[in-house]
């Protein structure tokens, strides 16, 4: 059977879903399975990206002046050409008129649980073109069981429609670094001796500005910085300007996008991750953290309290005093901050890039079989 891989995304930002898809695609490539794969590109400078790994793949690239012609109209004319069974898409989107069996991975839905945090022009595809895709496709992996539920809940999804599959966690959060190593980390982001580490794009789901309000009550008295590693990405222009307003302007640190060796580094570093999100689906900075031994505090509800459980001290996220409780607890009770490591790590032993992988052929194939 052919599988066709869509890989529009493989030029977009290097977050979250890229790196989903770049770690998941490699192990599935190295599955021992009798499928072909054509992996498919809109950008030519990708091809050979994944030569010399597993036996049956095949790379092209097809050119669209668009992102809704390349889904709509170049992807089925390839489908055909290239007689593909099943078109996977590791992102939101699929044909809509194509014979060949269609799958897609959710990475959530904070678009409709919290609409307001969204661009207005991608409401429409949120409103058009997201439900279509859901009633079109013949399984949806979403990335937890939260999403899970919030594609049955908001897109009346069947449930055996949807299966919930786990990302993993790169191994290089699970190395130890040498004090050498970290120093050098250190001292390239002239970091300071202590600090809370924020990671991720800064955009409304990530609640930016009340974590630095519980921040300003705790950081600073405390002698501790906040890094916040990542970037500012929409309708965050008020929060960021907090940094000004509660005076953070020398406590807080923003080196920019970190890449993800160096990342690392900054979890040994940190006195703790706060994520205090109003919203994720399976946020892999909670993983990493947890790989590393950095301890955690986050939001008590959606993908956040599902992954971390109980291995984080779990906050309300709307309210500041109670992620700034947060905050106290990791730094006045070492007792405490030593347990959440702990737990932490081993939480994070049943995340893993093979596990997935192996899940989701399995997905893929359950589909092709049923063809």
């Amino acid at each position: 059977m052919k599988i066709g891989i869509m890989l529009r995304h493989f030029d977009q930002h290097g977050g979250g879903v890229h790196l989903y898809t770049r770690y998941l695609l490699k192990e599935i490539l190295e599955l021992e399975t009798e499928h072909e794969f054509v992996l498919i590109y809109k950008n030519p400078e990708h091809i050979g990206t994944y030569s010399g790994i597993g036996k049956h793949i095949k790379e092209i690239a097809i050119p669209a002046r668009t992102t809704l012609t390349w889904d709509q109209i170049a992807i089925p004319k390839i489908a055909k050409k290239e007689k593909i069974d099943l078109i996977f898409n590791p992102k939101y989107s699929i044909p809509l008129f194509t014979k060949s069996k269609t799958v897609f991975v959710s990475h959530g839905l904070d678009w409709y649980v919290m609409p307001w945090g969204s661009k207005r022009i991608d409401r429409l595809s949120h409103k058009y073109l997201i439900p279509r895709y859901a009633k079109k496709s013949d399984k949806i992996i979403a990335v937890s069981n939260t999403t899970k539920k919030h594609l049955i809940e908001f897109l009346n999804c069947d449930e055996e429609k949807v299966r919930a599959i786990y990302l993993g966690i790169s191994e290089t959060y699970r190395k130890s670094f040498s004090d050498e190593e970290l120093n050098k980390v250190k001292k390239k982001f002239n970091l300071p001796e202590k600090f809370f580490l924020f990671a991720g794009q800064i955009y409304p789901p990530k609640n930016f500005g009340r974590l630095l309000k519980a921040y300003a009550k705790i950081g600073p008295d405390a002698g501790i910085s906040l890094v916040a590693a990542g970037e500012h990405r929409w309708l965050c222009d008020d929060e960021l300007e907090l940094i000004e307003k509660l005076n953070l302007s020398e406590w807080v640190i923003r080196p920019g996008w970190i890449n993800h060796d160096e990342l690392a580094g900054f979890y040994n570093l940190a006195e703790a991750l706060l994520m205090p999100s109003l919203y994720e689906a399976c946020p892999s900075p909670i993983l990493e953290a947890m790989a590393s031994g950095c301890p955690l505090v986050t939001s008590n509800r959606y993908g956040t309290a599902e992954l971390a459980g109980d291995a984080g001290i779990l906050v309300d996220p709307e309210n500041v005093d109670s992620i700034a409780d947060g905050m106290s607890k990791i730094l006045n009770d070492p007792e405490l901050r030593e347990i959440l490591v702990e737990k932490g790590k081993l939480r994070a032993s049943e995340f893993h890039w093979k596990k997935c992988a192996s899940e989701t052929l399995d997905c893929l194939n359950s589909i092709l079989i049923s063809k």
